[in-house]
């Protein structure tokens, strides 16, 4: 069965973006795709989210850590289907950072379908968000509700694939 969170009603709900292109993919670099990410839990990965997204904009990951856990503690951000959108504001943050993380194996992730989570897609915004970082949380809900992208993500085995799929992602 389809989590009604990525049904095509609620899906058309969201703001529309710009139509030439993912702003995702703007932000988003081969460089911040982690695949095959062997955690066991949903706490051990966001640990690993944290480590590597702290390592590779120099961002303390403890302050990543706590931010995503604490958003986490609000509600689950899985959306069913085997994806999640671990989001969180963190302090110091000037600009929206983006990873796209694939399990080696799915894991619990408290998702209202029940189904463990393979994928994940990461946003860490500043303090202070914007309308811009909401739709950039749309587009991600967007993309994560859309079959033929998560089939084409699931396909794409090397990071300039994966990339390249999020570069080529239309909403229409």
């Amino acid at each position: 069965m389809l989590n009604p969170a990525c049904s095509t009603t609620h899906v058309a709900k969201a703001p529309r973006l710009v139509a030439t292109g993912s702003a995702l993919a703007a932000i988003l670099t081969p460089g911040d795709l982690l695949l095959d990410l062997d955690a066991p839990t949903k706490n051990g990965a966001l640990q690993e989210i944290a480590r590597f997204v702290g390592a590779r904009h120099g961002l303390p990951e403890k302050a990543v850590y706590a931010s995503l856990v604490g958003r986490e503690a609000i509600g689950s951000t899985a959306l069913g289907c085997g994806v999640a959108v671990p989001h969180a504001r963190v302090k110091g943050l000037f600009r929206p950072i983006a990873a796209f993380v694939r399990m080696k194996f799915a894991i619990p992730f408290d998702a209202p379908d029940g189904k463990p989570v393979s994928d994940m897609f990461v946003l860490l915004v500043p303090q202070q968000a914007t309308d811009a970082h909401l739709l950039l949380l749309a587009e991600v809900a967007a993309m994560c509700c859309d079959p033929a992208f998560r089939e084409d993500l699931r396909t794409c085995a090397e990071a300039p694939d994966v990339h390249a799929a999020f570069a080529r992602w239309r909403r229409f």
